[in-house]
């Protein structure tokens, strides 16, 4: 045994099912080892940024994580925008990234970096195993570090020659880290601002937006009357018809100020004080209305679902009954023709969202409608970009599909953004993943118009609109689709986009939508 087997059969022991790879030379043992073992689901990824990308939305969906293979420091550099986002989702990922030989470092040769200097801004854990004898319990640390409460960024930097030479030794699985405890007085501080009668509201993001939490979430608001907002962008809600509804705080800084301008307590559960994506000329970066008082239920660090049951308890609130979202009928889109419209194309995917479906929204400025529309619809998971590096819709959709392969799932992609890691298209043509994709081709990046505004700058000139414009040439959506595998169609009249969405929905495999407005 060499110890890129002892690395996969730690691995699989571990619980780790599958990985999203994109190797190179340096990580041939390790490839050679997933194959003779077959220990593990291996999906290549032609972009690195799709493999981390992938891993994140699996590990949101599981609750487990995914490995990614990347190829030395380059290779992780592609995919770090996606380890970013998945760090500040803190959902847990494992990478194994592949490094020379540490006989061949001293020769400088063009592939050499510091691997280290690379992934440790986005990683909690990071090692390099530099004995075969060592990997096995490496990759048990490594593994047991992702696992760790809330989710983990852990990355293994493994040296070539470790791969290749021989061991006997195998790590065993290690217990990862739990949650840091709860501060009772914390939570007794909470309890009595809430029978205060004064207007709190609890900021939210985290395990609490998902079953069973959520319910008991809807307890509180039962029993106090207090209002729920989870965070701008979160790693997953679990939403629809008999589900309690959190809305979310709108990303644009007045309209944010708006929401919370009221609120005498901020109550903070798996999240920190509400702040704007960006700073702006005579704006507050803080968010929460001055003479409002901040407190800390639980922190993201710690046991959110526990403080929680500890304020129902606190409250007497385990028999109160949570109001639960009542379905609604879909839109009636029969009669839709003319101009393709945001609002038409929030009615229409409304219409023909299927129940149990995982929805990930990387609509950008098209689809601001589309949460608050199908408040009602059948219950179904939201995923979000949490750590505003974009181009996540492609990759989340692979790594859910393949996370939950019983379960459909819909993307809503602004074609900027989607241009980022259209390769995730050619592994969901090769997995057969059951995705519909929706790209909203505006032809520019629409949200940088609203931004040049906010910074205060009214008048854009050639400068500008070249570089928001996505035009001249126009994306060819449904070529770049078929290209990789994906069929597709375009549509650029209100009239097609039933048929369309059906037609994607009802297809067992992927299948894109270019609607043109």
């Amino acid at each position: 045994m060499n110890g890129a087997e002892s690395l996969v059969r730690t691995m699989a022991a571990s619980g780790i099912d599958v990985c999203f790879a994109n190797p190179g030379t340096s990580e041939m043992h390790f490839v050679a080892a997933l194959d003779r073992l077959d220990l593990i689901r291996c999906v290549l990824a032609l972009q690195e940024n799709v493999a981390t990308g992938a891993a994140d939305a699996y590990a949101r969906m599981t609750g487990e994580p995914a490995a990614t293979l990347l190829h030395l420091g380059p290779g992780f550099g592609n995919g770090l925008a996606n380890v970013h986002n998945a760090k500040k989702a803190r959902a847990p990922m494992v990478n194994v990234v592949g490094e020379h030989a540490t006989y061949h470092i001293e020769y400088d040769a063009p592939l050499t970096s510091d691997i280290q200097g690379i992934v440790g801004p986005v990683s909690d854990f990071v090692v390099t195993t530099n004995s075969p004898d060592d990997v096995g319990t490496d990759t048990a640390a490594t593994v047991a570090a992702a696992k760790s409460w809330p989710g983990k960024i852990a990355t293994l930097i493994l040296p070539a020659n470790s791969a290749w030479d021989t061991t006997e030794k195998v790590g065993k699985p290690q217990q990862p880290d739990g949650p840091e405890p709860v501060n009772a007085d914390d939570v007794a501080a909470v309890a009595e601002a809430l029978k205060s009668g004064k207007k709190a509201v609890i900021f939210v993001s985290g395990a609490i937006l998902e079953e069973p939490a959520l319910t008991n979430l809807g307890k509180v608001k039962a029993a106090t009357g207090v209002d729920l907002l989870a965070q701008t962008s979160n790693r997953r809600i679990d939403r629809g018809a008999g589900r309690v509804a959190v809305n979310k705080l709108p990303y644009p800084v007045d309209h944010a100020l708006e929401t919370l301008k009221d609120y005498e307590y901020v109550i903070l559960l798996g999240t920190r004080e509400p702040v704007s994506f960006f700073a702006y000329p005579n704006k507050p970066s803080r968010l929460s209305p001055d003479g409002s008082e901040i407190l800390n239920l639980a922190g993201p660090q710690q046991d959110t679902v526990k403080a929680l049951d500890m304020l129902i308890d606190l409250l007497g609130a385990g028999n109160a009954e949570p109001e639960l979202v009542e379905a609604e009928p879909a839109p009636d889109v029969s009669g839709l023709s003319g101009e393709i419209t945001p609002e038409i194309i929030s009615q229409a995917f409304r219409a023909h969202m299927p129940e149990d479906c995982i929805i990930v929204d990387e609509s950008i400025t098209t689809g601001r409608a589309f949460f608050p529309d199908s408040k009602a619809a059948p219950p179904h998971t939201w995923l979000q970009n949490t750590g505003g590096a974009i181009g996540v819709g492609l990759p989340y959709a692979v790594g859910a599909a393949i996370a939950c392969p019983d379960r459909p799932v819909m993307v809503l992609q602004s074609d900027g953004s989607g241009m980022y890691c259209n390769q995730a298209l050619w592994t969901m043509a090769r997995e057969n993943l059951n995705v519909t994709v929706l790209i909203f081709s505006n032809r520019a990046y629409r949200i940088l118009e609203g931004e040049m505004k906010g910074v205060g700058v009214e008048k854009m000139g050639h400068v500008a609109e070249n570089l928001f414009g996505l035009n001249k040439p126009d994306i060819d959506w449904v070529g770049l689709s078929k290209s990789m595998g994906v069929d597709a169609e375009r549509v650029d009249d209100a009239s097609g986009l039933s048929p369309a969405i059906q037609k994607g929905l009802a297809l067992k495999g992927p299948y894109l939508i270019e609607i043109v407005f």
